[in-house]
Parts: C-alpha cells; sequence; structure tokens
C-alpha cells in the first residue's frame, strides 16, 4: 500500500476500504445541514478531505452504483478527476436524474474515490497515423 497524506476537516471517519479487493474508498458528506438536492438539480457538497497524492498519481472522483440505480443521484463530471498538485478540499459535484428529492444528511457516502497511477505524455505532430484494422470507425461501427 502506498501512504496517502490526508486532512480530515468532517467529523466522519477517514475513508476506507469496505472489502479486501475493493478499489475505491466511499466518501462522506460533511456539511452542517441536511442538503436537498431537488431534480435535475446539481449541488457541489464538500465531504471535508484533504489530500497530497504522489506525483504520478490522481484520484477518480466516481459515482456509487447504489445511489445511481436506486436514486438517480449520480457525479455530474464522472469521474472526476483529483490531480497531484491539488491541495484544497474533495467535494462532489452531484446531479438528481430522478423526479423526486433527494436528501443528504451528514456522513451520508455519497461518491467513491480511486487512486490510480497515469503517465504524461508529450505531443508529436504528424501528418498520418498508422492504420489499424478498426481505422476511423466509431460509436456503433460494430452494431448493437
Amino acid at each position: 500500500m502506498i501512504p496517502l497524506p490526508i486532512i480530515n476537516k468532517s467529523n466522519n471517519p477517514l475513508p476506507s476500504y469496505q472489502t479486501i479487493q475493493s478499489a475505491g474508498v466511499d466518501l462522506c458528506a460533511f456539511i452542517e445541514e441536511k442538503v436537498i438536492l431537488k431534480p435535475n438539480e446539481r449541488k457541489l457538497v464538500g465531504t471535508g478531505l484533504y489530500i497530497a497524492l504522489p506525483s504520478g498519481f490522481e484520484a477518480q472522483i466516481r459515482p456509487r452504483s447504489g445511489l445511481a440505480f436506486t436514486y438517480g443521484v449520480t457525479i455530474i463530471n464522472s469521474p472526476g478527476t483529483i490531480d497531484a498538485d491539488y491541495r484544497g478540499e474533495i467535494k462532489i459535484a452531484l446531479i438528481n436524474h430522478s423526479n423526486q428529492n433527494f436528501v443528504i444528511q451528514n456522513g451520508d457516502r455519497i461518491a467513491q474515490m480511486v487512486v490510480t497511477k497515469y503517465e504524461q505524455i508529450s505531443f508529436i505532430l504528424v501528418d498520418t497515423l498508422d492504420e489499424t484494422e478498426r481505422g476511423e470507425g466509431g460509436y456503433g461501427h460494430t452494431g448493437i
């Protein structure tokens, strides 16, 4: 495991893996009073967490499948990316795709975070690209 420096200004426990093979940790809302997310409404919800990712890593903020399927509540910019040089509070951009209000209380699990390695690349301007079997086949080119 890679150690990750974290500041927790919330009254919620630190994020933790729920099972031995979990890829992500749940993030909880840190709010003073309940938030009502109306149908088709977007809100930014704080977590009270601040992290210092090592260089070459990012944190991806993803929806919780239960919230998305059961309640229609998801992350509007999924996955959201936290860069290694960001030191602000982790906030979750939620949207309610249902036709009913969704209530968020302090401590509710509202998102999950997966930390991953990445490589930076350098762009090389060329006139043509190598040929592949797929070529320029895009959306739906292989059928249903």
